[in-house]
């Protein structure tokens, strides 16, 4: 199929570049069936070959073969949430289980595990580990010990992966893969719908009250867009319903749009209830299949935590001093709140408004004034100067690469010896194509491919406020936080320099995986870091001292209540993955029951959480949203290193660079943080840095 552009195992563009202008719906189903045949003629080659398994004809041959299957996925899922319709959606009901049946059959192959068994027998059963180099730019000592992690969890993916069950339980455990790569994408579509079909249109200018001018606008720019007649049109998104919580004085309005946002595929046409209980009942089958009592257990065996216990009891501290504090944050805005308005009893449609008009009043700044000092444009630019002065990289726009929508641009990372690093795609607006939230993926893996080394592509996405016909993209300060910290990820893969693709970059453990990203938010609030690019967008005046000597002052504000917010959802992600499915029947009475402890606010029937809650229903984080928390106390600590030493400094970012973002998972990040820090995790760091002790 020469004709197919995601069969074409050669390209041609000077970077590799997608060709995604040539890539088009129909190409999809014949190039996966036609990728599918070529990984299956390559896997029966490697099984059945008549020589002794070695590292390179097993291990190493896995790793490179299935280009075109590994090129096809790629593309797909990665249009899947930033571009795709719903023909285009539609597909993944019949290619997620074609690969799912496939990947199973590769682990639960008997022929080829022995193959595997037989490499780690030889280089790692009864072999001391190895340990990180005094001298880490001993490239034979790092891929020695690459080798060896790489011959490790390999091993241990196939018995993960079902390679030790008897043949009944190898079918029942595909079987519940193929239903479960069915049930993910159903889950972000209903998601996606849910959050497309509500609109919120207003027409008298006396609702409005209070909303900034700006925010109007882009209302007003929304409702043209979609055929209104006049008014102001919001939706689910972010970017539209944020500001109306925080700014409209109508209480009315706040809890209309409140109450939709949180109750999004919940007893409506896209309800995921059902999914919900489904997905649960197939992770703890598999999970005990493989010898777990139950799926969270199965993950945080492959963790830093290691265990429920060391996770929760981790999230526990935090809680204990966190809660507290929280209370008293919530009384300080209840109390505002019938001062103001005579409201006896703060609702969650009420929290964001009169926290807002409470940080107002305490740190006479208003979060909205900074808008103007942060259009995209010049974030992303003030961006690449932070990341030019931490690890000496530059960030090029490049016109000539291919993209899937006219919003995405394209970035070259080159070090500071004029080295290509990489390719960053861009793509940061909303769209009805487009699945909320933000992140990173990838495009292309660091390391060794089946023609040689090739250095990452990656992509950022997200769902910030667009421009409109009355001004360009104006941002708020939390979203400009989102594009540094997902330009955290980014930068873990383009500084990586692994050989093993497997090992490189953000291909960590889960609840490491956040620290170079929560880490790159912190910059973001520093004065010597805006002064690099904080200018008003009209008149190109730097962001005042006195408005910046503000929102630095306030950046603990309610830290104690953002604390418990991440917590409820941790521990929420736990109790689902942990509790017997067959004795949940009520969805909503669950979730009212296991984060009873966490609430603030008074629960508000007809809305629910995690019908929504895509990070552990159609994501990588079930049984592993605690890794935020988790992550940000190494980051809390690992900041305090950059704050002791300067937030340039740079013999403190070339460390974090050797250590932290360019190993990946060639040793465990226990190893890599502690060499990084010169000791081990101060537990108190976060707790200090939120200002909570």
């Amino acid at each position: 199929m020469p004709s197919n552009p995601l069969l074409h195992k050669e390209n041609s563009h000077r970077l590799k570049a997608i060709p995604f202008d040539e890539i088009k719906l129909e190409h999809f189903m014949p190039a996966f069936e036609e990728a599918l045949k070529i990984a299956r003629t390559e896997i029966d080659a490697l099984k059945n070959n008549p020589e002794a398994p070695t590292f390179e004809n097993t291990i190493l041959a896995m790793s490179l073969g299935g280009v075109e299957l590994e090129y096809a996925s790629t593309v797909y899922y990665n249009l899947l949430g930033a571009h795709s319709d719903a023909e285009f959606k539609a597909l993944a009901q019949k290619i997620s289980p074609m690969l799912a049946e496939f990947g199973a059959s590769i682990n639960t192959d008997p022929k080829i595990f022995a193959r595997v068994k037989a490499v780690y027998d030889q280089e790692v059963a009864g072999k001391a580990k190895p340990t990180l180099p005094k001298d880490m730019s001993d490239k034979t000592a790092l891929r020695a010990a690459e080798r060896y992690r790489m011959i490790e969890r390999s091993y241990k993916g196939f018995i993960r992966g079902g390679a030790l069950l008897s043949d009944e339980d190898k079918k029942r455990f595909t079987e519940i893969a193929m239903e479960l790569s069915q049930l993910s994408p159903k889950f972000s579509d209903n998601v996606l719908n849910a959050t497309n079909t509500f609109e919120l249109h207003i027409t008298d200018s006396k609702d409005m009250e209070g909303m900034p001018q700006g925010v109007l606008d882009a209302a007003e720019f929304t409702a043209k867009q979609k055929g209104k007649d006049g008014g102001w049109l919001f939706t689910l998104q972010p970017s539209s319903v944020m500001p109306l919580l925080t700014y409209c004085k109508n209480r009315a309005i706040r809890e209309q749009i409140s109450r939709a946002y949180s109750s999004r595929a919940f007893n409506d046409q896209f309800d995921n209830q059902d999914i919900i209980k489904r997905t649960l009942t197939l992770r703890k089958e598999r999970a005990k299949l493989l010898g777990y009592a139950n799926h969270a257990e199965y993950v945080l065996e492959d963790r830093m935590a290691a265990s429920v216990e060391n996770a929760r009891s981790f999230m526990d501290k935090i809680y204990d001093i966190a809660y507290p504090a929280a209370q008293k944050e919530r009384d300080a805005v209840a109390t505002l709140a019938k001062d103001m308005d005579n409201i006896d009893s703060l609702q969650s449609w009420d929290w964001t408004y009169y926290s807002n008009k409470l940080k107002e009043k305490l740190y006479a700044y208003d979060p909205e004034e900074l808008r103007p000092w942060f259009k995209v444009e010049n974030v992303i630019d003030g961006l690449f100067t932070v990341a030019n002065k931490i690890y000496g990289i530059t960030m090029k726009q490049v016109h000539d690469v291919p993209v899937y929508h006219e919003d995405v641009t394209t970035w070259e990372a080159h070090d500071a010896d004029g080295c290509y690093l990489g390719l960053l795609y861009i793509d940061l607006f909303p769209r009805d194509t487009k699945r909320g939230g933000a992140w990173k993926s990838s495009l292309q893996g660091q390391g060794l491919h089946h023609d040689g080394m090739r250095r990452p592509q990656v992509m950022i996405v997200g769902s910030l406020t667009p421009s409109t016909d009355k001004s360009p993209s104006l941002l708020r300060l939390d979203e400009a936080r989102t594009i540094f910290h997902e330009f955290g990820h980014a930068i873990h893969s383009l500084l990586a320099d692994g050989y093993y693709t497997s090992l490189s970059g953000t291909s960590v453990l889960w609840d490491f995986v956040e620290l170079p990203s929560q880490i790159m938010e912190n910059w973001l609030l520093e004065e010597e870091a805006l002064n690099l690019f904080a200018r008003h967008y009209e008149t190109g005046e730097a962001l005042p001292k006195e408005l910046l000597d503000k929102v630095i002052a306030a950046k603990n504000y309610n830290a104690a209540t953002a604390n418990i917010t991440q917590l409820r959802y941790a521990n929420m992600d736990f109790d689902w993955h942990l509790a017997d499915p067959a004795t949940i029947t009520d969805v909503a009475a669950f979730e009212r029951e296991v984060t009873a402890r966490f609430a603030l606010l008074p629960v508000v029937d007809g809305t629910n959480g995690s019908c929504s809650f895509a990070h552990i229903f159609a994501g990588g984080y079930a049984a592993g949203y605690y890794s935020y928390k988790w992550a940000e106390a190494l980051e809390a600590d690992a900041w305090s290193m950059f704050e002791e030493n300067g937030i340039f400094d740079q013999q403190t970012a070339e460390k974090f660079r050797t250590y932290i973002l360019s190993r990946g998972n060639s040793f465990h990040p226990q190893e890599l943080f502690e060499a990084f820090r010169g000791r081990p995790l101060d537990p108190l760091a976060l707790l200090k840095r939120d200002g909570l002790i």
